[in-house]
């Protein structure tokens, strides 16, 4: 361009200085390069993405910036907007100046001058790194929620995780049998009873055991509970502190009980009852009904409340 008087040069260069502060001020790498893939124009943060100081940047092609694969990859993109003028926009992985190697989306546009010539291309880059991890973990934490679901509706105990609201995240079959003909009808309605009041479902002893968890944050608590004639043992865990609680729940008035219960539920008897200790070590694999009278009187000798 040749300019007709310095005043003319003097307000061009003003123009060009404000449209620069202009795109200096975008937090988004912004760059314009010519049909020869040479840098022409780039704001702050194109500079720091690059890690590059403008100086290193103009006048410089990509190959000279940018490792040549990704080089390549430019080089071709832009050809094909050459090829057909429009916009552009896709993804891919791009090297920062911190030498990670980030996922960004490249928004690009042709630039034409006054005689309707293609002058290059003028783009920008959003880095979805972040974005993207955070979309492989949700994937992810469904496939463990879809799992964990399918393992918890497997168990023979009764499960129940409930949040900090005290409303039921999900919950088995064997829990609401646990609970009660009238919570087993709700469950055929609810599945899993979700969203369901915890209070409304369990006896003030478990409420106030998972509310007690809720609050202190503490790991885990477990006791025996009496319940509609059942002894139940029950089982109280943090899953996310002060957010998420589960509970798991066993009739321990069932007619078979596993060998190692029985074994645990031994332990806890003094030395003077050493030998209900030895009479279960010889009734274990016998019948049912021996296995549970034996059981009913380490209950008793253990002095469980009555929490009715």
């Amino acid at each position: 361009m040749i300019y007709q008087n310095l005043s003319q040069f003097s307000e061009d260069s003003a123009t060009l200085e404000f449209h620069q502060k202009i795109i200096d001020a975008l937090p988004i790498p912004i760059f314009y390069r010519n049909t020869n893939a040479v840098y022409v124009l780039c704001n702050k943060a194109y500079e720091q993405f690059v890690g590059r100081d403008k100086s290193q940047i103009i006048g410089f092609s990509v190959y000279d910036i940018h490792p040549s694969e990704m080089a390549d990859i430019f080089v071709k993109r832009d050809a094909e907007m050459f090829a057909s003028p429009g916009f552009q926009v896709y993804e891919t992985k791009f090297r920062s100046s911190d030498g990670v190697l980030r996922d960004v989306v490249f928004n690009k546009a042709v630039i034409f001058d006054n005689e309707g010539e293609i002058n290059g291309v003028v783009g920008s880059i959003f880095d979805i790194t972040e974005r993207k991890k955070a979309e492989v973990k949700l994937e992810r934490a469904k496939e463990s929620m879809v799992i964990s679901s399918h393992m918890l509706h497997k168990i023979t105990a009764g499960v129940v995780i409930i949040n900090k609201d005290f409303k039921v995240i999900d919950s088995n079959e064997s829990f609401s049998k646990l609970m009660g003909e009238e919570i087993e009808n709700l469950y055929e309605t609810i599945p899993g009873l979700m969203g369901a009041d915890l209070n409304s479902l369990v006896p003030d002893i478990i409420f106030k055991m998972i509310s007690n968890i809720m609050a202190s944050g503490e790991k885990a608590v477990e006791r025996d509970v009496k319940f509609q004639n059942r002894l139940l043992h029950v089982s109280v865990v943090t899953i996310y502190k002060n957010r998420v609680v589960g509970a798991v729940i066993r009739d321990m008035s069932a007619p078979m009980l596993v060998r190692d219960e029985i074994i645990k539920r031994a332990r806890f008897i003094n030395k003077q009852n050493i030998d209900t200790v030895q009479k279960i070590a010889f009734l274990l694999g016998e019948n049912a009904s021996q296995t549970e009278e034996l059981l009913n009187s380490i209950i008793e000798s253990y002095q469980y409340g009555d929490d009715e």
